[in-house]
């Protein structure tokens, strides 16, 4: 067994260890188990919303589409500082909101909001549906990771069953503590790893980051603009960047609930969104890496793993372990925030079990069955939910106009307005991608938002002609939920 197997597997199980001992004490019920009992600082905040910013994506595929695309890539770069400048506000408004009204997922933000529990568990429903490639991903990214590094695709798939097992674990035992506990020494050691690479890489292969501009200048000029013409040109990456902008802001993707809603007040939030955006700035590092692999790897290779043959020709092998971990730390935290936030939204949500031990048993049955669906498709069919992952962030993205108009104080939208712009947008984004295979320049995610935004607009319009000549008595408001306080939020 190679150094780099024993150094990559016994991090793994060091992460899955960590995460075990973050428990404090049993969950009494399931708002303990997934918020913290809305106790944590503003580290630990930080390093939950921090989860995010780094998976196995943000590692591996940021060096990768630096590779193929260039700079054309730095679309990835602005929209985290954009988003924390308005999750300044609109994330202090969503936690007061769920600490008075008892909020625990976006499905009861949903639920409450607009006085619907339809809308609650449909919103819900999709979320679940969206987050399950995003968890394959993860597992399945995780594999490639030491398969890449070893060299032996059945030590990925060991790695795979042994992350699963542990995630699944620690997110059983520990819960919300359990994934900080863990996020703590993910960033800990992205944070170093990134660091030395930065130094290490460029020295190695070109003697300093200084004469890396020139080679590319010399031999691979065309990465150093962005492509005015095909697919991927500037209007589909900067259609991609105001995508994902919308989708931060406005909280979309549910994992992002529980980070929030788990603080101890509003000042810790504000101060991350202040300084988010500074750790969000070292995404740029494996940007820079997949730019040097393009001036020092010459025979075809795969895009994904370019980063980590960077590595392998660099460090001594005990090093690629340790590599091999900070990225297995990048897939296995936010899997296990990923699988929390589904979780809780299929007990709260979709199958609203109200009693509390039930509700901990189905919200367990429901961890083991989630990440069990993940493991077993990102082995035997690693690609099975490859155009359904095309579809998380867009799809997801479809609960933006919703959620700013529940943020408002009085919300006006009416729940069937808000439900058909979700129905119509989700339809939209599915024919793009299934029936129409559209390669436009405009990322269909955002075509979707116009046209969920378009037939809210419609439905609200309509429904406000009708009541203007209905003869519904007056002083009867159909709006929406009214101004609060009201009586607390029940599941």
């Amino acid at each position: 067994m190679s150094v780099v197997l024993v150094v990559s597997l016994v991090g793994i199980v060091a992460i899955g260890v960590v995460g075990v001992l973050g428990r404090r004490r049993p969950a009494a019920d399931l708002e303990e188990w997934s918020v913290g009992g809305r106790n944590f600082g503003s580290l630990t905040t930080w390093v939950l919303q921090a989860g995010e910013i780094y998976t196995t994506f943000t590692f591996l595929g940021l060096a990768g589409l630096a590779f193929t695309a260039g700079v054309a890539v730095t679309y990835a770069l602005p929209y985290l500082p954009l988003a924390y400048i308005g999750l300044y506000f609109i994330a202090p408004k969503v936690w007061r909101t769920g600490r008075d009204r008892g909020h625990i997922t976006q499905g009861d933000f949903f639920a409450d909001r607009f006085r619907s529990p339809l809308l609650g568990r449909l919103t819900a429903a999709l979320g679940v549906v969206f987050l399950l490639p995003y968890l394959q991903l993860q597992l399945t990214g995780l594999g490639l990771v030491v398969d890449l590094v070893t060299g032996s695709r059945s030590a990925g798939i060991a790695a795979m069953i042994i992350a699963a097992v542990l995630v699944t674990l620690f997110v059983l035992w520990a819960g919300i503590n359990g994934v900080a506990r863990t996020a703590y020494l993910k960033d800990a050691l992205m944070l170093v790893v990134l660091v030395v690479l930065f130094v290490v890489v460029p020295s190695h292969f070109s003697g300093g980051l200084g004469g890396i501009g020139e080679r590319l200048l010399d031999g691979h000029a065309s990465l150093l603009v962005v492509p005015a013409e095909g697919t991927h040109n500037t209007v589909w990456f900067f259609t991609a960047m105001v995508t994902s902008l919308i989708s931060v802001l406005f909280l979309t993707m549910p994992q992002q609930w529980p980070a929030v809603l788990s603080a101890k007040n509003e000042k810790a939030l504000r101060r991350n969104s202040i300084w988010m955006p500074v750790y969000g700035a070292t995404q740029a590092i494996p940007i820079v890496l997949g730019l040097i692999a393009v001036t020092v790897l010459t025979s075809p290779t795969n895009a994904n793993g370019v980063l980590l043959t960077l590595v392998s020709r660099t460090l001594p092998d005990w090093l690629v372990g340790v590599v091999a971990v900070a990225v297995a730390a990048t897939a296995m935290v936010p899997a296990a925030g990923i699988v929390l936030g589904m979780s809780t939204l299929v007990t709260r949500n979709v199958l609203r079990v109200r009693d509390r031990r039930s509700g901990l048993l189905v919200n367990y049955v429901t961890v083991v069955a989630a990440v069990g669906v993940a493991l077993v498709l990102g082995i035997g069919r690693p690609d099975a939910l490859a155009n359904l992952l095309l579809l998380t962030y867009g799809g997801l993205a479809q609960m933006a106009p919703a959620t700013a108009c529940a943020l408002a104080r009085r919300t006006r939208a009416r729940t069937v307005s808000v439900t058909t712009g979700i129905v119509v947008g989700e339809l939209v984004l599915i024919g793009l991608t299934f029936v129409l295979d559209y390669r436009g320049s405009v990322n269909s995610g955002l075509i979707a938002l116009g046209c969920n935004i378009v037939a809210a607009l419609a439905t609200e319009a309509a429904l406000r002609a009708r009541r203007r000549r209905s003869t519904t008595p007056a002083g009867t408001d159909t709006a929406g939920p009214d101004e609060e306080p009201r009586a607390a939020y029940a599941p």
